[in-house]
């Protein structure tokens, strides 16, 4: 490849739009939007993900600056700890968000991305803690924590 058509495809990289990752509530009251690509999510099974959504919870960290979110009047926060909190809609109930304030990043449940995502599940934390009513079976790693 000549040196010219390199530099051409060198600019077409750098200047390609931003990946935009967006989703929302069920009722799409609440809306939002990352820019970049996602990170691996975490199942979490812990006994405050699996009673908050049923299950365990699947989310991506995502860097706070990296986020924009519409419709923030129809999110309900919820201390579930001193260090973090959960958001969901006040409207429809979804379950959106895990927040450690203190952190530069938020984490989002993956159900409420629209598709694709273009990440797969990375890892099982807190499988101590799971339900006993199914097992973990697709050979990814677990952490007991």
């Amino acid at each position: 490849m000549n040196s010219n058509v390199r530099r051409h495809y060198s600019y077409l990289r750098s200047s390609a739009m931003p990946i935009t990752h967006s989703g929302s509530c069920m009722r799409g009251r609440v809306k939002f939007n990352v820019t970049g690509p996602l990170n691996p999510p975490d199942a979490c099974h812990c006994v405050q993900c699996r009673k908050q959504s049923g299950h365990y919870f699947a989310s991506t960290n995502v860097l706070r600056s990296s986020l924009t979110v519409s419709g923030q009047d129809n999110i309900t926060w919820h201390h579930s700890s001193e260090k973090v909190r959960r958001g969901f809609c006040s409207t429809c109930g979804s379950n959106l968000f895990w927040d450690p304030p203190a952190r530069d990043w938020i984490s989002i449940g993956m159900g409420a991305f629209d598709s694709p995502t273009d990440t797969e599940l990375e890892i099982h934390i807190f499988v101590a803690e799971k339900g006993d009513y199914y097992q973990i079976t697709d050979g990814l790693p677990q952490n007991a924590q």
